[in-house]
């Protein structure tokens, strides 16, 4: 039987966050008191309306929206799924032109394939070695009937800030619907909808201490969209179904402490990723950081290593009590390599040695220390079995820097 490890780290805030327990004692009273349906007109009824209406509030205040203006979903890949959609097939439409990018999540491209069938085209933004969507790209893209642009805030695996600043400024002047998906984003980058000129906008309560199974799309008043779930006429008739109203709480409570947290939170977790980046590539040979050296999310750090599996290289830190993750955590069971860093210009043995670590609020610099010192000897390791580790270095190819 093998023994569980002294120490025990998690350093995978990307794919989740644990709750925080102001959050869940927030939550607690929704599950055992006050358990009314919101829809109900009596006074348990009024009860949890009125505590929804407050965490709607909550949410909008993080991203300078109006609470009218937010839809409460089951998290970020049903807000994708609306806002692509709901827009691309507002009052029956069977054809037209979105604008994405190569690097989007899953739940982004899926229902733009999804489209396909239905006669849509899509143009897929190719984006730099570090992970950029070229601005000048999308403007020459743009065409008579385009009728969404879709570029997500910050990349779930590398970490890169996209120019949603830029895109939605130009999607305003051309009159064309402009939704980001900021599920990554959002409790580690200011973002303001109104200033920003973003129409949609896609986030997810477990990503930033919330509960799993809640999210929210911000929908701009006058946004032409239908809803791809029908029934009750719930959300302003575009989310039918009973409203998960302690989630809801959950979501708005983590909004909440994430606007009154992010300036010191982010510093922290800025410093921790520094060092992380600049240190890695001195201690382990023929290693690289993937995405942009610095517009890059204050909890990203995502490496890749020449001549071992990420597979094998999790394990091993998973032995060594640390929790990381390799590719994209959202799509387990896969070999394919991610297309992320295929997107980079990564080949799939390269893209095949990534690491992603993300930070979270309560990660320490001892941690960040324990990670350095365990991972130069795992990798080491990996080598001395690796069936590559003879040949030549695989090189940086054009996926980072690299400190040989």
């Amino acid at each position: 039987m093998t023994a569980s490890p002294k120490k025990r780290v998690y350093f995978d805030h990307s794919a989740t966050t644990r709750v925080l327990p102001e959050v869940h004692e927030a939550m607690t009273p929704f599950f055992l008191e006050r358990f009314g349906n919101p829809s109900s007109i009596h006074s348990f009824g009024r009860e949890a309306k009125a505590a929804l209406e407050e965490a709607r509030k909550k949410v909008a205040d993080l991203i300078n929206a109006d609470p009218t203006e937010i839809v409460l979903t089951s998290g970020g890949t049903e807000s994708d799924n609306l806002a692509i959609k709901g827009t691309a097939m507002y009052k029956g439409k069977m054809k037209g032109h979105i604008i994405t990018t190569t690097i989007e999540h899953h739940a982004v491209l899926e229902p733009c394939e999804y489209l396909k069938r239905f006669g849509f085209e899509i143009t897929h933004i190719p984006v730099s070695s570090e992970g950029l969507v070229d601005f000048a790209e999308i403007e020459r893209a743009i065409r008579n009937d385009t009728v969404l642009i879709t570029v997500m805030t910050a990349n779930n695996e590398i970490g890169t800030i996209q120019p949603v600043k830029d895109i939605g400024k130009l999607a305003k002047a051309k009159g064309i619907p402009f939704h980001t998906d900021a599920v990554q984003a959002i409790g580690k980058l200011p973002i303001d909808v109104k200033s920003d000129n973003i129409d949609m906008l896609s986030l997810s309560a477990h990503k930033f201490h919330g509960p799993k199974g809640v999210g929210a799309l911000y929908v701009k008043k006058g946004t032409k969209i239908e809803p791809i779930l029908l029934g009750g006429g719930q959300e302003r008739g575009l989310r039918s179904s009973t409203v998960n109203v302690a989630g809801a709480v959950g979501l708005g409570k983590a909004a909440e402490i994430a606007k009154r947290d992010m300036e010191p939170t982010c510093q922290k977790m800025k410093r921790l990723r520094d060092k992380m980046v600049e240190a890695v590539p001195e201690l382990v040979p023929h290693s690289y950081v993937n995405g942009h050296k610095t517009t890059r999310l204050v909890n990203n750090a995502h490496f890749r290593f020449d001549f071992i599996e990420g597979e094998g290289l999790i394990l091993q830190l998973d032995f060594k009590g640390i929790a990381a993750s390799t590719g994209s955590a959202c799509s387990t069971g896969s070999l394919e390599p991610s297309h992320v860093l295929l997107a980079l210009g990564l080949t799939h043995e390269q893209a095949h040695g990534s690491l992603r670590v993300t930070l979270g609020r309560e990660n320490t610099e001892e941690e960040v220390d324990y990670l350095l010192e365990v991972l130069p000897g795992v990798v080491s390791k990996l080598r001395e079995i690796s069936p590559f580790s003879a040949e030549r270095p695989m090189g940086p190819g054009t996926g980072g820097s690299c400190v040989q």
